[in-house]
């Protein structure tokens, strides 16, 4: 119980932490002194230490999977229910951290639980990213069932991404996601990373209940890949007060650990233990991870924005497929003190 009471309470924070600052004195975006490491005519940090962005957040899970295992097929084309918040970050110096509520939980009507931590630095970044949901709905074929609703499947995920930006003096993913930098002319770097998702979904004793016939399906998976990609901030305007930014890196499953599980009705009122088919190893699957933002200075101190990123699956060898699109959209205005 307390475990659970101590979750709740870290799912109204997201914590933000990025480490790679220098000391940098600015009094506008067109006039910086010197930075440690970083390429001052590229990336600057204002003299401002603290910022304030009230957000709005938006999540969602989109997932396909499908498979036969011992003559039940199965094949789910689900989607959770959208997580919307509203926050308020407080960022002094390096170390951000904000609160999101979330109307629809506060009302009671929302009912899964999400956990985001990201650490942004212009030479590192990542994200990790829980989801525990029962709000899965959408079209399904399970039986003689051909569309769920929700309570019917649990769902328990983990993404985790992890990014190293080779041209970090001068490309700041910190100035396109969190405005702890300035990016003052335009730049790109080539990017690597990994990525890793990992969990589960089964089928609830609520769907049983509902539903006597329903077979019983459990799907575990875990991959891990390693890619490369590219990203790119454009600065605009004639005091650098538009900042868009883009990157994308496609990963390749090197390793993964994907089990699909099934017993129908009958088996289940025997007692007979789960049939199974496994897709493990190596092959050649993939996960992309985009990222794309757009932030607007209207003065050194005031600016506003929006950031989406996204991560893409696909995971299919004919036994197992499992595809996963999991997106963070988010739109703020900030000011510095």
């Amino acid at each position: 119980m307390m475990i659970r009471v101590i979750l709740s309470i870290i799912l109204l924070c997201v914590v933000t932490v990025e480490t790679d600052a220098q000391s940098v004195s600015t009094d506008s975006m067109k006039n910086d002194t010197i930075v440690k490491k970083d390429d001052t005519n590229y990336v600057a940090r204002p003299k401002e230490k603290w910022l304030l962005r009230a957000m709005v957040n938006q999540t969602g899970n989109y997932i396909h999977a499908k498979g036969t295992v011992n003559g039940v097929w199965s094949k789910y084309d689900l989607h959770t229910r959208k997580n919307t918040t509203i926050g308020l970050e407080v960022n002094y110096c390096d170390l951000a951290v904000s609160l999101s509520l979330n109307p629809a939980k506060m009302r009671g009507d929302y009912d899964d639980y999400e956990f985001d931590f990201e650490y942004h630095g212009n030479r590192i970044s990542f994200d990790i990213n829980y989801q525990r949901a029962t709000s899965l709905t959408g079209d399904l074929k399970l039986g003689d069932m051909d569309h769920l609703d929700e309570e019917g499947l649990r769902m328990n995920i983990v993404n985790v991404t992890v990014y190293y930006s080779f041209n970090h003096r001068r490309f700041s993913f910190p100035a396109a996601l969190f405005q702890n930098y300035y990016q003052r002319r335009s730049a790109g770097s080539w990017l690597a990373g990994a990525s890793f998702q990992g969990g589960s979904i089964k089928t609830t004793d609520a769907l049983i209940e509902r539903s006597p016939k329903a077979p019983d399906v459990h799907l575990t998976f875990a991959n891990f890949a390693i890619g490369g990609g590219y990203g790119y901030n454009l600065v605009l305007g004639r005091h650098s007060q538009w900042l868009l930014h883009l990157s994308a890196m496609p990963n390749f499953v090197v390793y993964k650990h994907n089990t699909l599980e099934a017993r129908s009705a009958a088996e289940r009122v025997q007692g007979k233990d789960y049939q199974e088919k496994r897709d493990h190893g190596l092959c050649f699957n993939m996960i992309f991870n985009e990222r794309a933002s757009v932030v607007y200075h209207f003065t050194p101190r005031f600016n506003a924005g929006a950031s989406f990123m996204m991560s893409n699956s696909i995971y299919d060898n004919g036994d197992v497929t499992f595809n996963q699109n999991k997106y963070h959209a988010r739109a703020f205005v900030g000011v510095r003190l």
